[in-house]
């Protein structure tokens, strides 16, 4: 036996990988799958239709179910609670039971409720308590009952004072991202009002060929959620506020967008997400091309293998 199993524990598997520790009163049963090198706390226990990956930690008092999938480099708080099953009756059971994926990476703080059939994304941060009841996006920060995305993890942030001092003085600043700009637009006030613009060539690098407007988001909502291959993007909230974080694969930043004549370009081959939209909230997009499903990548995954 090449890994430590506790005198009080009771491992009925014969899958458990090299230098993993099965501490004292947890029960792994036969059909379970654990990587090398993890850390099973005690009074945790493991069903059949589990698959465990490499150097992942569960804390005492966790419970996984049929159809929990756990990726490398996992970390489960004490008392995290998993289900299976969105109907529950007793003693009535599925044909199968849904499938949960906790993808490499992620942590889950204590106490926190993972609903069935949903993804944890690559390298997110789900906070103590939390109640979650839809798939998280990589390197998300979820807080919350029903969980909501308060951040993104490793994404510089700048505060708002900093920001508009920032951008006043040079008009327009080079964000961490890689060719993301973020322009401080023409604002003429009068007294008849307040006049915002950008012009092609001077603060638009690409003619648009289409816009589109997002509105009526509520808070919890993200939109986005993916990169392009070859399409440029210029946004603008032109009423209310919300966030866009942008992510380039190495570098991330998160982006608030609270006035008229704040612009922000992405340029292709950019992850780029937005949410925390205020409920008077209007996005316009300006695109530089016609809608084309294929320029699309929706998965984070496959955008970090493809800028390879």
């Amino acid at each position: 036996m090449n890994y430590y199993k506790h005198p009080q524990s009771l491992v009925e598997s014969d899958k458990i990988g090299k230098d993993t520790r099965v501490w004292a009163f947890a029960h792994i049963l036969p059909d379970a799958v654990i990587g090398e090198d993890c850390n099973i706390c005690d009074s945790v226990f493991i069903e059949n239709d589990v698959v465990v990956g490499d150097r992942v930690t569960i804390k005492c008092g966790v419970q996984l179910w049929d159809g929990l999938r756990v990726e490398d480099d996992v970390f489960i708080g004490p008392n995290v609670t998993f289900s299976n099953d969105d109907f529950v009756r007793s003693k009535k059971h599925p044909e199968k039971y849904l499938q949960t994926l906790i993808k490499r990476g992620a942590s889950i703080g204590s106490n926190a409720t993972i609903l069935p059939g949903i993804v944890i994304g690559k390298n997110a941060m789900i906070g103590a308590g939390a109640v979650v009841t839809r798939s998280v996006p990589a390197n998300a920060v979820v807080v919350g009952n029903p969980g909501y995305i308060s951040g993104y993890v490793s994404a510089k942030k700048r505060s708002k004072q900093s920001f508009r001092m920032e951008i006043a003085e040079q008009q327009m600043i080079e964000s961490d991202v890689v060719g993301v700009k973020i322009h401080n637009l023409p604002c003429i006030v009068d007294m008849r009002g307040s006049l915002s613009f950008a012009e092609y060539g001077e603060y638009i690098p690409f003619l648009p060929k289409r816009y589109f407007l997002v509105f009526d988001v509520a808070s919890k909502e993200i939109r986005g959620e993916h990169a392009h291959r070859t399409l440029h993007q210029f946004l603008v909230c032109v009423k209310g506020s919300c966030m866009v974080a942008v992510d380039d694969g190495k570098n991330s930043q998160e982006i608030v967008l609270d006035r008229s004549n704040i612009g922000v370009y992405i340029p292709p081959m950019i992850w780029s997400i937005q949410y925390k939209y205020s409920s008077d909230a209007i996005l316009l997009v300006l695109a530089s091309d016609i809608y084309d499903a294929d320029d699309y990548i929706r998965s984070y995954d496959e955008f970090l293998e493809v800028i390879k």
